[in-house]
């Protein structure tokens, strides 16, 4: 059975995959140290630091990912310090662009 947590008020399991937002749906430009993402369907802008846009960018063009699988890919790359507190970041990270409408779960 998958392991379940509470995210701001929201049930997500470990194992839940998330993919990027329809090609063409955000448009991002960089700003000194900070991302300006304008998300097309919703209109609205988003600033966002990292690890934002490096998620965004491990989500693009690929397979849904899972935390997990996000960890892997992002630590060939960067140095993310100890696994369960960066996976624990991650995962709240997949949640709060979830519900910007940044990404999406997969079925």
């Amino acid at each position: 059975m998958a392991e379940a947590a509470i995210k701001r008020g929201r049930a997500v399991t470990v194992d839940q995959c998330y993919h990027e937002e329809a090609q063409g749906s955000i448009i991002s430009r960089i700003l000194d140290d900070m991302v300006l993402l304008y998300h097309r369907p919703s209109g609205q802008t988003h600033m966002v630091i990292s690890p934002v846009p490096e998620i965004l960018a491990a989500l693009k063009d690929s397979a849904p990912a899972s935390a997990q699988i996000l960890y892997e890919r992002l630590s060939r790359l960067y140095d993310l310090g100890p696994a369960g507190t960066a996976l624990a970041e991650i995962e709240g990270h997949l949640v709060n662009m979830t519900a910007l409408g940044l990404i999406r779960t997969a079925a």
